[in-house]
């Protein structure tokens, strides 16, 4: 019953009108540049931090939870409408979600990335109010081992079920991996694959790889070989979802919540590794029409899995953050630079020596999981009518917002170069069939699961044995080999049989 009274007393705080301001300016703020493309919610809130400096921590705090979920939920738009998603997050929902919008269900499509991400933000909240010391004592028993097994799971999971075939998705994966690997190493400060250019001494930046990909390449392909024609497939038919669309959607919603959820408890590598796991098993568990809608018409489940996915992964992600004092992702590190900034030490001692503040924090995620909805499902017919807006416009705006994105972060003319080398790259691997997907989980993913492996190694004093001592990293690697064999099993019995 403590928990429920702490929670009341939380609600009573944020329930003010000053905080309900920030709560909504947020939420509908983080919507907005979550729509841009290649502006993320990592950017959002490092920009707007020094805006917050004189405004009392638990109105700042709510305030930045706001675009915190905005941007995620923004993100879904542009990936639904134009294949060009704002945040890495939402690259899974690009891959059904545009091609429901090219089937005339952009409706339904953006109607069931909303609702799921309510769905999904409502109960991964109510884990964070139960659960949250409870799930942060069990992941903090997960060490190297078990990390890098975990991203050793999401390399095979994305090369084996994108595109159509295991060999272009690992090829696409070692590309990334090989963009993850430019830049200073991480222990030892060794400068690798920069070609003697300073700006990469960092690394390539992942916003350019995504934008380069995703929208550059987009808009290239559609200006090369698309042409200005009007596609008829582009009409639309409602904005609301069907019976059969809630049928399919539901189940969908639970999956992936289920999990998205604890992968936020665990610093793995963010929101890439469960949104890919969750459309896997909607792949997986589709039949029969159902199944062929998946990279043609597009799957509603193949959106409402890994949407709700992503934002079960965003809320839970706020277990670590208040527990532990653990960032999982670029926005979570830098909301702990917020809370640094107003003297507050998220960790253990959080929960008493700043009470008010964290429920307050906690009673905001339902309000603005409430107002994300109210604000979102109203506009989606607006959000629609952005196919209407004729070609040639439409992707003019999106060279524009990817060329600003990209030269606003850091003011270099060398990035713009990249950007576009990059979109080159990503219109070839269109043109050739090789899914994109995997070069950006391999260069987000490459670089911590390189540490994790020597963390690991280190443990078992140069031996890989420890990976095989650990049960928990030895189950993870069984599943890995029953995802690379089982399938190639099952195929040659069945030729066997016929």
């Amino acid at each position: 019953m403590e928990v429920w009274d702490l929670l009341l007393q939380g609600f009573a705080t944020a329930g003010t009108p000053v905080n309900l301001l920030w709560a909504f300016v947020g939420c509908a703020l983080g919507t907005a540049v979550g729509v841009l493309p290649g502006i993320g919610p990592a950017t959002a809130v490092a920009m707007l931090l020094p805006i917050t400096t004189q405004v009392e921590a638990t109105a700042s705090m709510i305030f930045f939870a706001g675009i915190y979920y905005g941007a995620m939920y923004g993100g879904s738009t542009t990936s639904i409408l134009l294949n060009t998603p704002g945040e890495t997050a939402t690259m899974v929902t690009a891959m059904e979600g545009n091609k429901m919008a090219k089937s005339g269900r952009a409706g339904a499509a953006l109607a069931t990335a909303a609702i799921g991400s309510f769905v999904a933000g409502s109960i991964a909240t109510v884990l964070v109010t139960l659960f949250a010391p409870v799930v942060a004592e069990f992941a903090v028993t997960l060490g190297p081992p078990e990390y890098f097994m975990l991203m050793v799971l999401a390399f095979t999971t994305v090369s084996a079920v994108l595109g159509q075939s295991t060999v272009r998705g690992l090829t696409a994966l070692f590309v990334g991996l090989a963009f993850g690997l430019v830049g200073m190493d991480q222990i030892t400060g060794q400068v690798r694959y920069t070609a003697g250019v300073p700006e990469l001494l960092d690394g390539v930046e992942i916003v350019l790889v995504a934008v380069g990909l995703f929208a550059v390449a987009e808009a290239m392909h559609a200006v090369l070989f698309e042409g200005q024609a009007v596609e008829s497939e582009n009409r639309l038919s409602r904005v609301t979802m069907s019976m059969s669309d809630w049928k399919r959607s539901l189940p969908a919603w639970l999956r992936g919540t289920a999990i998205g959820a604890p992968f936020g408890c665990i610093p793995a590598g963010g929101t890439e590794i469960p949104t890919f796991l969750s459309y896997a098993a909607e792949k997986k568990l589709a039949k029969g029409t159902h199944k062929s809608e998946f990279g043609t018409r597009g799957a509603i489940e193949g959106v409402a899995g890994p949407e709700a996915a992503n934002n079960a992964t965003v809320t839970a992600a706020m277990i670590p953050l208040l527990t532990l004092g653990i960032p999982t992702s670029n926005t979570t590190a830098i909301l702990l630079g917020a809370f640094q900034n107003y003297g507050i030490q998220p960790g253990p001692q959080l929960f008493s020596n700043s009470a008010s503040l964290v429920w307050a924090l906690i009673a905001s995620l339902y309000i603005g999981n409430v107002m994300l909805l109210v604000l979102n499902l109203p506009l989606v017919g607006l959000w629609v009518k952005l196919l209407k807006v004729p070609k040639p416009q439409l992707y003019a705006g999106i060279m524009i917002f990817a060329t600003v994105g990209a030269y606003g972060m850091r003011q270099s003319a060398f990035d713009l170069f990249l950007l576009y080398g990059i979109g080159i790259l990503g219109l070839v691997m269109r043109r050739f069939n090789f899914p994109t997907a995997p070069v950006l989980v391999g260069m987000i993913l490459g670089p911590l699961a390189e540490a994790q492996m020597r963390n690991a190694i280190s443990i078992g004093e140069g031996s890989a044995m420890i990976f095989f001592q650990r049960p928990m990293s030895l189950s993870i690697m069984g599943v890995v080999l029953a995802i690379l064999i089982l399938p190639r099993v099952l195929k040659w019995h069945s030729e066997r049989l016929r």
